[in-house]
């Protein structure tokens, strides 16, 4: 008995995770969403390469802040992705995840396209600051597109899952008293 026989053939060894490389997984990116996170990061990265290339601006205040934003943008999209990608995803809860990425998304489109605007009007139309404000109108648009999607996926999902009684009618049964009194 000292030797551990008899557990030996009762108990089952633990089971252990699979183990994933560098604990990645693109299992919760389902269907549209990883090509469009995806679609997000690359064109960031294109508007912030495109405005890196300019070497000489007139007006140098709107490129500044074109740039400030597409690099916080391509960051911050990264960041998204790393969050949904990894084992972050479970620290944090699905509804939190989803929620910081609603208003993340709707912020980073509403400042890549007022950057986008204000390039547009202060450049001076060189050929490779064109470029850039195209990337920064696209990429905008992807956050931006990303944002009404699962603005709507929210509110179908509230117009679903409402009770049955919406006008809380009298007449239900969840309204009756359960001791009626006669």
């Amino acid at each position: 008995m000292e030797s551990g026989a008899v557990y030996r053939a009762t108990t089952e060894p633990q089971v252990k995770a699979p183990r994933r490389p560098l604990g990645c997984t693109a299992r919760r990116l389902w269907g549209w969403r990883l090509p469009l996170k995806a679609l997000q990061a690359i064109l960031s990265l294109m508007a912030v390469i495109c405005e890196e290339i300019v070497q000489f601006c007139i007006k140098c205040e709107g490129l500044y802040f074109f740039e400030f934003t597409s690099f916080s943008a391509f960051l911050l999209s990264l960041l998204i992705l790393c969050v949904y990608c990894t084992q972050v995803y479970e620290t944090f809860s699905e509804d939190k995840v989803q929620k910081m990425n609603f208003w993340a998304v709707l912020a980073i489109g509403v400042f890549f396209l007022l950057a986008s605007v204000v390039l547009a009007a202060t450049s001076s139309g060189t050929a490779v600051e064109k470029p850039a404000c195209v990337f920064g109108f696209l990429a905008s648009g992807a956050f931006l597109a990303e944002f009404i999607v699962e603005y709507f996926h929210s509110r179908k999902q509230n117009v679903d899952g409402c009770p049955e009684n919406p006008a809380n009618t009298q007449c239900a049964t969840e309204n009756q008293p359960l001791n009626k009194q006669s």
